[in-house]
């Protein structure tokens, strides 16, 4: 229950996040956007590593963990997040986001393919409906 409950707040966290970055980009190029976004964050994770105590538990993460962690930042905060700013600032907030939220299916695929996870069939309908729900907000609108 707890994992529904934190991953119910992040999804809240994600939802809310676009409206500020719109926001926010409106006089801003997404490169430098993202960059001053990822200051604002390392400011946090320093404080929090710092005044936590926890450079410890950081320095103590082995050479092949940082690997994976620093191959998720560059593909999750760098490239992936630079390709959803300059959605957001040169595309509506809803569809950038829509469409970005379909990155679940990418990790439920590869979840299966390299980690061996399982997949029911209530879950492939779930992917299944993610794809015609974007393929509708695909099609143009037309009045």
């Amino acid at each position: 229950m707890f994992t529904y409950v934190v991953a119910l707040f992040g999804a809240a966290c994600w939802g809310i996040a676009p409206i500020f970055g719109k926001l926010g980009l409106r006089n801003v190029h997404p490169a430098d956007g993202l960059a001053a976004r990822s200051l604002v964050t390392l400011l946090f994770m320093a404080g929090w590593v710092l005044l936590g105590g926890r450079a410890r538990q950081v320095c103590a993460i082995s050479c092949r963990d940082w690997f994976f962690l620093g191959a998720e930042a560059f593909l999750a905060t760098l490239a992936g997040d630079l390709a959803y700013y300059a959605a957001l600032k040169w595309g509506a907030a809803g569809q950038a986001a829509v469409v970005l939220a379909a990155s679940p299916l990418v990790t439920v695929g590869l979840s299966r393919w390299i980690l061996h996870e399982e997949m029911h069939a209530h879950q492939v309908l779930g992917a299944l409906l993610v794809v015609a729900g974007l393929v509708l907000l695909a099609l143009p609108h037309r009045a």
